[in-house]
């Protein structure tokens, strides 16, 4: 009989060693840990005791305390690590920058690990990114953190990027700033392949609304005094929701005529369904909506048995249409939105309901506001959001923009982050000459001049303090000056 320990060289005298089979022996287990928002007493005492032992005790950076205003607002948020049995090993602070209104600018700080756990375990890091991907999650846009200058290179590691060097209790420290893109990400999702997807279409002169609206949100109808608009909804959203579906898609093809300042005359809808009652319900959405609206459905076309799929065309009249591309450098930026509402439920920080509750003289008021104070540009906010739309209108005029975050009229129910990305319902971006009056009325919209248009391509965010992030880098669409 064949020695199988013979062949591979093993012993069989005495307990066998099967260290060639498993590994050696990987000795004590690393110290394990979960990070979560400290919620106890208990929790919080633990983590201010570690920062009073580093911060003051051990480094000397502080004399008594280190407590400070941020630990006093309720605004503020600490994640904890804790071992295995609950002790907490480490922790760090983040909260929003600004009094009052939290505009989504949020700082972090005092982070901390006991001295006991800091080797090898990777608990300062671990906390690090979970406070990153807290701040994302809460619609935070901008966030700075200010570190001992000795652990930057431990936050560029981790994708952090350096501001400046500032002194801080007479010690060095760097001003780090987390890279945000949620704006960025948005809009290559919704917009970026248009210019390429479109490309085919360009040949016909009126092709794509034609000179001076390329690209626009309505299209005029050559030889008429007839702008027409089309808009599909998603198609899980048909089948999901399909009552708001249908109130949706004539929502947004009444907002795309009213950017161009044109009175709707009518709507025809193309419908598919799998089933009848995903048919009723979509028929009963945009029938509410053709009421409220008093915009009639005037033909469409119905098919049954068959995914589902929804899409709407607006016709609306005007002999003067507003332009999206008829801004230029140095014009005001003004937002006008119905700030009223909530949260669609099922849609919550997507989209913002602010019109299945508005009786018809609002929502003709509303409709009305671009035809009435006729700026030089307008676009209506569609899924790119605030300051994806702002960047479409800037291309089409052919510059960039900057948005002063502070101005933005925005819900109180709603953080700035999820706002500036969200469908808001009602909300038109418009540009004009600086210091042009703007005395009509906006019915139950809130309007504000929230920035300008500039020469630098894309839109950045300006802050209180001055200074200017990158919302979007570049072109939104790629179609260009309209």
């Amino acid at each position: 009989m064949l020695d199988m320990g013979s062949l591979y060289g093993l012993t069989t005298a005495g307990p066998p060693d099967l260290a060639v089979l498993t590994g050696p022996d990987p000795g004590p287990a690393e110290q394990t840990f979960l990070i979560h928002r400290a919620d106890t007493a208990s929790d919080l005492a633990t983590y201010h005791g570690l920062r009073r032992e580093t911060f003051v005790a051990e480094q000397g950076l502080f004399q008594g305390t280190d407590f400070d205003d941020v630990d006093d607002d309720p605004r503020s948020v600490v994640l904890v690590a804790a071992g295995p049995d609950g002790t907490v090993l480490g922790g760090v602070r983040l909260a929003p920058v600004t009094d009052g209104v939290d505009l989504g600018w949020w700082t972090g700080g005092r982070l901390v690990v006991d001295r006991h756990a800091r080797k090898g375990h990777g608990i300062g890091k671990a906390l690090v990114r979970a406070a990153c991907a807290y701040a994302e999650t809460h619609g935070v846009l901008r966030f700075d953190a200010t570190v001992q200058s000795r652990n930057e290179p431990m936050f560029v590691r981790l994708g952090w990027e350096r501001v400046t060097d500032i002194t801080v209790a007479g010690q060095p420290h760097v001003l780090m700033r987390w890279p945000i893109d949620r704006i960025e990400r948005l809009a290559r999702s919704t917009k970026a392949i248009l210019a390429e997807a479109l490309a085919p279409l360009e040949s016909a002169p009126s092709a794509l609304g034609g000179s001076g609206f390329r690209g626009d949100d309505g299209a005029p109808v050559p030889g008429t005094d007839l702008i027409a608009a089309c808009d599909a909804i998603v198609p899980s959203m048909v089948e999901r929701d399909p009552e708001w579906a249908g109130w949706c898609a004539a929502l947004v093809n009444l907002n795309d005529l009213s950017a161009m300042g044109a009175d709707p005359v009518g709507l025809l809808d193309a419908v598919g369904a799998p089933n009848r009652s995903i048919l009723t319900r979509v028929i009963r959405g945009l029938s509410r909506a053709s009421a409220a609206w008093g915009v009639p459905v005037l033909g469409g076309h119905t098919q049954v048995g068959v995914p589902g799929a929804l899409s709407v065309t607006a016709l609306g009249r005007t002999t003067d249409p507003v332009p999206a591309g008829g801004g230029r450098t140095g014009d005001e930026l003004r937002l006008t939105a119905d700030l009223s509402g909530s949260w669609r439920t099922g849609y919550g920080t997507q989209q913002w309901d602010s019109s299945s509750e508005r009786t018809r003289d609002d929502l003709t008021l509303l409709g009305s506001y671009v035809r009435r104070t006729r700026p030089a540009a307008a676009k209506d906010v569609s899924m790119a959001g605030i300051a994806g739309t702002t960047g479409m209108l800037a291309e089409a005029c052919g510059t960039g923009a900057v948005l002063d975050v502070a101005a933005i009229p925005a819900p109180a129910g709603a953080t700035m982050g999820d706002w500036i990305t969200c469908f808001p319902g009602f909300a038109m971006i418009s540009a004009d000459r600086p210091g042009r009056p703007h005395d009509v009325d906006t019915g139950p919209a809130t309007s504000a001049v929230c920035g300008q248009l500039t020469t630098e391509p894309g839109v950045g965010l300006r802050w209180p303090d001055g200074v200017i992030t990158r919302a979007v880098h570049s072109t939104v669409t790629g179609l260009g000056t309209a």
